[in-house]
């Protein structure tokens, strides 16, 4: 179970969902499934889960002076959480 959630997503972007106080944002991994993700962070984190809406990242172009390269991909989980529960990240 531990290995599934990988850390919790900080940006301005998760900030804006979260807003409502009870939706958040999770970087898992790319093998789990809504099922999954959702008994992890029940277990983990001692809340019920509501929803759950999964997606993959994709590469985008960076550089460097003259070099190129990609990012790295990841599974994204934005986990609603059902009333009352919330999470102290």
């Amino acid at each position: 179970m531990k290995d599934i959630i990988i850390a919790p997503v900080i940006t301005e972007k998760a900030a804006n969902i979260n807003a409502d106080g009870t939706t958040y944002v999770f970087k898992v991994s790319k093998s789990a499934n809504k099922t999954q993700i959702a008994d992890a962070i029940e277990s983990a984190f001692n809340v019920k889960v509501k929803n759950i809406r999964t997606l993959n990242t994709k590469a985008k172009d960076k550089r460097v002076g003259r070099y190129t390269g990609k990012t790295k991909t990841y599974k994204k989980a934005i986990v609603t959480l059902a009333d009352g529960y919330a999470i102290e990240i």
